[in-house]
């Protein structure tokens, strides 16, 4: 079976600035996959190219086989790719409840109310506070809505950008169960984008390490955890 995901050669510039050169990884279906890097190493670039939030300015991004290079995010979304954004980013005047129906917008109404029971079993807390506000939900509440609002549109593919970021270690647990849970029992790939690496390296199979834009690691998570190769590549070294 082909990868779920493919980037092929993805290189991103900002202007004169190269943020991602030359990358290429793949992921297959029901796999977490680590995207690993110090603060400015390119990971969100990465996955905001996939979701064609920005241009590739070379290489292909390939999702069940398609090249989708180019195409607008709401193309790639209906394709059934969803993003996590770092920052969670839910809308806090409206309640739980409406902010998971705006994930599913679209989604006929069945689906849309079996995403909901799935996302309420997923996370029984958003149905306890499906009326409330969410501005009012604790950080690692709206991490979790975040989540739940991503699944409301029934993807294939997820994307977490830092979602343990700012969240206290028994939540960044939750999360991290959280995640597992997706890909074991609905079969979702993800990508995980990650500074913190022991946090990626709990739940993800497979990382690739990024440093100043460039793919200097790659490998099995079990492997990588805590060598030699991976210390240089955070601090830069791995050229």
């Amino acid at each position: 079976m082909p990868p779920q995901l493919e980037v092929r050669d993805l290189s991103v510039n900002y202007g004169e600035i190269a943020a991602v050169r030359d990358l290429s990884l793949a992921v297959a279906q029901g796999e977490i996959v680590a995207l690993l890097g110090a603060n400015g190493a390119g990971k969100s670039t990465t996955l905001k190219a996939i979701i064609g939030m920005v241009t590739a300015g070379r290489g292909a991004i390939v999702i069940g086989g398609r090249n989708v290079t180019g195409e607008p995010p709401h193309t790639i979304a209906r394709m059934g790719v969803a993003l996590v954004p770092e920052g969670r980013r839910i809308f806090k005047r409206m309640t739980v409840l409406e902010n998971l129906l705006v994930g599913g917008t679209s989604c006929a109404a069945g689906q849309a109310r079996r995403q909901i029971e799935s996302v309420h079993a997923l996370f029984p807390r958003l149905k306890e506070r499906g009326r409330q506000l969410a501005g009012t939900l604790s950080g690692g509440e709206q991490q979790m809505l975040a989540i739940g609002r991503a699944m409301m549109s029934a993807p294939q593919f997820v994307l977490f950008d830092e979602p343990s970021l700012g969240l206290a270690p028994l939540v960044v647990a939750d999360v991290i169960a959280a995640i597992r849970r997706i890909s074991r029992d609905f079969g979702i790939g993800a990508v995980l984008v990650e500074q913190n690496a022991e946090v990626a390296f709990a739940v993800a199979a497979r990382a690739y390490v990024l440093s100043r834009g460039r793919l200097v690691l790659s490998g099995e998570a079990a492997e990588l955890r805590g060598s030699d190769r991976l210390r240089d590549a955070y601090l830069g070294m791995g050229h």
